[in-house]
């Protein structure tokens, strides 16, 4: 997709709070310091749209953002930081239940997982709520730079084995490199439909 512009709508943390528009949704959901705004920012080739931070825990909002006025990506809170207080800890998960389960213009998640780790019981939750309400999604394992090809292929592989899914319909993807980018590009156009300008 070629970009022409980008904006920020607005945060959220309830319902009524939503971005009020009917454009088809993409959100992006992961655990802290996955490299969420990172790739979004990738994506849509702005340095700092997304602010980003080496600080895991910093989303605690769902972030609104339209891109092309034709579609839009949410930015989900980041989960599995234990230094954020429990209240917070707490909140998030009400706060991404609702989302994902009453927002009738969602087209599918984007779900991250760090390549150098393994899935944990918020990703196996987390799969495990998309295939019971349909949902389409796509799994992208980040810092994919971080690894030489062969140790990408073997994480590439143990991941599909634990969370049970087809290495082909798993993205690797670089911030740093932008390996991947194009790939994740297509899946979404085609979740959305096609729509490329």
């Amino acid at each position: 997709m070629i970009i022409k512009t980008v904006e920020f709508i607005k945060s959220a943390v309830k319902p009524v709070q939503y971005a009020e528009h009917d454009l088809p949704e993409i959100a992006f959901a992961g655990r802290s310091n996955v490299g969420k705004s990172s790739l979004i920012n990738t994506l849509i080739q702005r340095r700092d749209m997304v602010k980003t931070s080496s600080k895991p825990g910093c989303t605690q909002l769902i972030n609104f953002f339209s891109v092309n006025e034709i579609l839009s990506f949410v930015d989900l809170p980041g989960y599995g930081y234990a230094k954020v207080s429990k209240k917070i800890r707490e909140q998030w998960q009400p706060m991404i239940n609702a989302y994902l389960s009453g927002r009738s213009n969602l087209r599918g998640l984007v779900l991250l997982i760090d390549i150098r780790r393994d899935p944990e019981t918020e990703e196996f939750d987390m799969v495990t709520w998309l295939e019971e309400h349909q949902m389409p999604y796509l799994v992208i394992l980040t810092k994919a730079d971080k690894l030489s090809k062969t140790q990408q292929k073997k994480r590439q592989a143990a991941i599909c084995a634990s969370l049970k899914c087809e290495p082909d319909g798993v993205i690797l993807f670089s911030a740093k490199t932008r390996q991947g980018r194009d790939s994740i590009w297509e899946e979404i156009e085609s979740l959305i439909g096609g729509i490329t300008s």
